[in-house]
């Protein structure tokens, strides 16, 4: 019995000492994030799976030079480095918000594949090979210097609302301001709403006009629209704005005997942004239009005309992206 009872309390003895220890061993191993997301953050090169539209196969490849092409594709080598920065922490942060490995869901389409090259599914993206096309064998060593500059000095940061990631949209030119996502795709977010824009009045693209005949407008409206009838009825009002956004955009417009949204409309005629007016003149009607995009988020004329200013990407992104931080992936 003694030697039962000895037992016993060595058995007590060894759990009081050994239990703790195994209890937070287990607990160690039930909170540490998994072996490829520990890497991620000891600054470890990140991989991205890129499904390249043009020859319709996914890559992988380092998330920075991924970064790297997106920025080279998506705004002029000639401006601002500030600017350059701006564009790589937004193309960074629409990389990671969709990337599997942070919890993304990918390419729908396109299994297996964290972003597309494809323009209608997300950011433009141009190789080497591509740019030394387009720019020349002259300018590429300077401009794909200046890009990774751009890139590398902002190695890892994102822009990120309560902690996350944002949806990081960019467009090329607002023209007087920018507009909300919701009044664009009518999801509101907190960070994408309507700032004013006075920096993008440089912008080959900041204005346009387009005259339409009736003819052409019947062909690429539909006969339902009903131009041609309205014109031989002698109505005088083919076209009318009914409504406009709160940022000054066209919502709603009435041409021949239908009623439109700007954006099916602006699809429809091939106009450069849902900012524009209209009149008759000569027979035909005359669109004059402001801007060039959807109008949300990072104007990238307007970043440049920033940092022309002396603002520094921070600056930028923290203007046209209401209430954010910047984060880096590689610290957290």
């Amino acid at each position: 019995m003694k030697q039962v009872f000895g037992v016993t309390i060595l058995l007590v003895v060894v759990a009081v000492i050994l239990l703790p220890w195994v209890v937070v061993r287990g607990l160690n191993v039930a909170v540490s994030p998994p072996a490829s997301r520990s890497k991620v953050y000891k600054g470890e090169d990140l991989i991205i799976k890129v499904y390249l539209h043009d020859q319709d196969k996914i890559v992988q490849m380092n998330l920075e030079d991924y970064v790297k092409g997106v920025v080279a594709a998506e705004m002029p080598a000639e401006f601002e480095l500030e600017a350059l920065k701006a564009q790589a922490v937004a193309a960074r942060t629409y990389a990671v918000k969709n990337m599997v490995l942070f919890g993304g869901g990918g390419v729908a389409s396109h299994p297996g594949a964290d972003v597309s090259t494809d323009l209608k599914e997300g950011q433009a993206w141009a190789s080497e090979a591509a740019l030394r096309e387009r720019w020349g064998s002259l300018d590429y060593a300077r401009y794909w210097q200046k890009i990774s500059e751009a890139v590398e000095g902002t190695r890892g940061l994102i822009v990120t609302y309560n902690g996350e990631p944002i949806n990081a949209v960019f467009h090329s030119t607002s023209g007087e301001r920018t507009a909300s996502a919701k009044e664009v795709w009518g999801f509101d977010y907190p960070y994408l709403q309507s700032v004013p824009d006075p920096w993008d009045k440089s912008s080959p693209r900041y204005s346009e006009k387009k005259e339409y005949s009736y003819r052409e407008l019947e062909e690429r409206l539909g006969p339902d629209a009903g131009v041609m009838t309205a014109l031989q009825n002698g109505d005088n009002t083919i076209a009318r704005i009914i409504d406009r956004t709160g940022s000054g955009r066209v919502d709603k417009i009435r041409i021949g005997s239908k009623t439109f949204s700007a954006l099916v409309l602006r699809e429809k005629l091939g106009l450069r942004s849902t900012n524009f007016t209209v009149e008759v003149k000569n027979d035909k009607l005359v669109f004059d239009t402001i801007g060039y995009g959807h109008g949300v988020g990072l104007c990238q004329y307007g970043a440049n005309g920033m940092a022309k200013e002396g603002k520094d990407f921070r600056q930028i992104l923290t203007y046209y992206y209401t209430g954010v931080a910047i984060k880096n992936i590689l610290e957290s």
